[in-house]
């Protein structure tokens, strides 16, 4: 009976050690983590996804089709982040060397909404416009007909329309106006991208210094208002660099 009893503690024993050995003891080691990361949902790659090293606060971007490389230690934590995703702390398995592809699983973010009943009428507000009167003119000649600019045959075959677009103070001014609606709408959006928080995330600046360096970035006027997300992270890491080697950074 005894005999048995050491046997199985025995047996026991060959399990535990070495799982408590692999956990325990660990050597830092310097890796070139070659990773992807994918959607739960359908397993597609997630784009232009955050990824943070937890120790150094350095970190880097999925590409467009959810890869990305980092030199790291085994013994670090990624924070990664996306919108629409739930953020996660990735780690790296202690046996990993570099010599394969990685895949971690991002969750997509749920958001229950509730059932929404909407009852009477909308208040009408009163903007200081007058109503329009009904015309008889056709639709081609009307100002606000021009949404886009009219071809050169139009010239030949809605010569009356063509020189309105062109001639017409009216028409200038309401071109005008519409594109300052936009520009402000673009920029509106753009700003959630474009601030300083942003600066001294992707740049690991101090506030002060972030203060000079979007000085000198406004400067260069090399961000359109329309530019993605993506596009505003890329160009405010490429000239940082130019400024860091330009010697600004103080």
């Amino acid at each position: 009976m005894n005999a048995l009893k050491n046997c199985i503690f025995i047996l026991l024993l060959s399990f535990v050690l070495p799982g408590f050995a692999q956990d325990n003891i660990i050597d830092p080691m310097l890796i070139r983590l070659q990773a992807k990361i994918i959607s739960a949902g359908d397993s597609s790659g997630v784009p232009y996804a955050n990824i943070i090293n937890n120790r150094t606060h350095s970190g880097t971007i999925t590409n467009a089709e959810g890869y990305f490389s980092l030199e790291m230690l085994n013994i670090d934590s990624l924070i990664v982040s996306s919108v629409g995703y739930q953020k996660a702390v990735l780690k790296v398995p202690y046996n990993y060397n570099g010599s394969s592809v990685l895949v971690f699983v991002l969750k997509p973010m749920n958001y229950n909404i509730g059932e929404v009943e909407v009852q009477g009428e909308a208040p009408r507000i009163n903007l200081g416009f007058e109503t329009g009167k009904p015309t008889d003119i056709p639709a081609e000649l009307r100002g606000d007909a021009f949404n886009e600019k009219p071809p050169v045959l139009a010239a030949l075959f809605n010569p009356i329309s063509f020189w309105q677009y062109h001639l017409s103070k009216r028409e200038k001014q309401k071109r005008e106006v519409r594109k300052a609606i936009a520009i402000e709408k673009n920029w509106e959006m753009h700003s959630k991208n474009y601030n300083k928080d942003m600066v001294m995330y992707l740049t690991g600046m101090t506030e002060p210094q972030a203060d000079t360096f979007m000085v000198w970035f406004n400067s260069q006027d090399v961000l359109p208002y329309t530019s993605t997300e993506y596009e505003v992270r890329a160009s405010i890491l490429e000239y940082f660099e130019i400024y860091r080697q330009q010697g600004k950074l103080r």
